[in-house]
């Protein structure tokens, strides 16, 4: 595919709308994770994470890499930060790694661990880039594992300390805080499917994991807003638009289950107090992990909302013999990515529209906080070409400003990911990043779609 941008034209969206045409106060940003571009998984005290023992294990990730290494920012973090500022973002959104900071995940700080998020906060701060610190993005600390995970309750109040120790190091820097990220990640892929770490697969006797995990954004929540008066705080959910295949009533019911379980089994508790009810969500589980004060405490008012969008997906009724109240069915009339997944921008924009529809004044803010694509991107004579993923970035924040149109307040929007990394169960193949990642040499080189993303954030036109 030829490009239809190059360096020295206007950096415009597909709709034609340029950086002005979005608040002043916007943050445009990219995102990462802890373990998939840190490395150093052994050093300076840190303990092993669940992703550690997971990718250790020989047959977990598909092509048998670990993060071990991964992109090695734990050491080239000031290249990056200053890499990012040529880029010209005004925010970052990075996460903290649970075991770098508490070894065991509770009990003694590792200050190494804390020194090194210290001095990434003051080089981003530094080139005038506003951190935004994800306290969880899957690293659990493996020690908590062993005694049952996010199984068990303990571990959100062990969150809850080491969120605390976090907040009170970087808390007069960092302004806006995302305590968990994609609770449904965690749960369904950790604990029911088995496909990410830790690895078990409990089908719907994960649901407690599913509580616990958001009973820990509540009481971070709590730990942060003392540590840090003032503090934005906020959750980022992993969302898909749920679409029927036809109009029957029946493919409408499967939808319509399919959106309780993967949507408001985890925005409900946080917005209105309340879980999908089994009637919604069709499915059999356990309640007995829910306490009294649970809910008011998951419930407590959001200062903002991040909302993760990668494409919608299409269900029907299920079939004679299937345990789930849906199937999904391949959207194949769309571009796919390199991983699988439909290139839908208009999905975005009716996300957000809906959100503001469905929840109404119980909706805070929202921002994007991770919206970025897989292709197959190749290293030729030095450089990186991807049109595609230019023609994607114009087209979903072309999306964005639709829905901010219709009325949904959004804030910011954060591209994944700033470089490309390990990503998880799918190891190194996938290339998600504006910056490609040679790993034999650690050498970073800015993609096309870098290029564009500096001409629209400089406002060339």
């Amino acid at each position: 595919m030829t490009s239809l941008w190059s360096p020295g034209d206007p950096g415009t969206l597909s709709d034609g709308r340029t950086r002005a045409a979005f608040p002043d106060h916007f943050l445009w940003g990219t995102a990462t994770a802890a373990y998939q571009i840190e490395g150093s998984w052994d050093v300076d005290g840190k303990g092993p994470s669940i992703w550690d023992t997971f990718t250790h294990t020989p047959g977990k990730v598909l092509d048998g890499s670990t993060g071990d290494i991964a992109c090695d920012h734990y050491v080239r973090y000031a290249d990056d930060v200053a890499l990012m500022a040529d880029l010209g973002v005004n925010s970052y959104r990075f996460s903290v790694s649970w075991p770098r900071v508490v070894p065991t995940g509770e009990g003694a700080v590792e200050p190494r661990g804390l020194d090194f998020y210290d001095r990434l906060t003051d080089a981003l701060l530094g080139h005038g880039i506003a951190p935004v610190v994800t306290l969880y993005h899957w690293d659990l600390p493996q020690p908590l594992e062993d005694r049952g995970g996010w199984l068990v309750r303990d571990t959100a109040y062990r969150f809850a300390e080491y969120s605390d120790h976090v907040a009170r190091r970087l808390g007069d820097r960092v302004r806006t805080w995302i305590t968990i990220n994609e609770a449904v990640v965690i749960s369904t892929f950790g604990y029911a499917f088995g496909t990410h770490a830790p690895g078990r697969v409990l089908l719907f006797d994960s649901f407690p994991a599913t509580h616990h995990v958001l009973l820990a954004h509540g009481v971070a929540t709590q730990a942060v807003r003392a540590a840090v008066p003032g503090a934005q705080v906020g959750i980022t959910h992993n969302l898909s638009p749920v679409l029927p295949l036809t109009g029957s009533s029946e493919d409408a019911a499967a939808a319509s289950a399919l959106d309780a379980i993967q949507n408001r089994t985890y925005l409900d508790p946080c917005l209105l107090g309340a879980y999908p009810s089994i009637e919604e969500t069709r499915i059999p589980v356990d309640l007995s992990c829910i306490h009294d004060g649970d809910l008011e405490t998951i419930a407590a008012p959001l200062d903002v909302l991040g909302v993760n969008y990668y494409n919608p997906t299409t269900v029907k009724a299920p079939g004679e013999g299937n345990p789930f109240p849906f199937e999904i069915v391949p959207m194949t009339d769309y571009e796919q990515t390199d991983m699988g997944w439909p290139v839908v921008p208009s999905g975005l924009r009716d996300l957000l529209v809906s959100l503001k529809d469905r929840y109404a004044e119980q909706l805070p803010p929202v921002m994007v906080t991770e919206n970025g694509v897989a292709f197959p991107d190749e290293l030729v004579d030095g450089a990186v070409d991807d049109p595609r993923r230019v023609e994607y970035l114009r087209s979903h924040m072309a999306a964005v400003g639709e829905a901010m149109d219709a009325g949904a307040d959004v804030r910011g929007f954060f591209v994944w990911s700033f470089l490309d990394n390990f990503e998880w169960a799918e190891g190194f193949r996938p290339r998600f990043g504006l910056v490609y990642t040679d790993y034999a040499t650690q050498q970073r080189i800015p993609k096309t779609s870098f290029q564009w993303f500096r001409s629209f954030l400089r406002g060339d036109a």
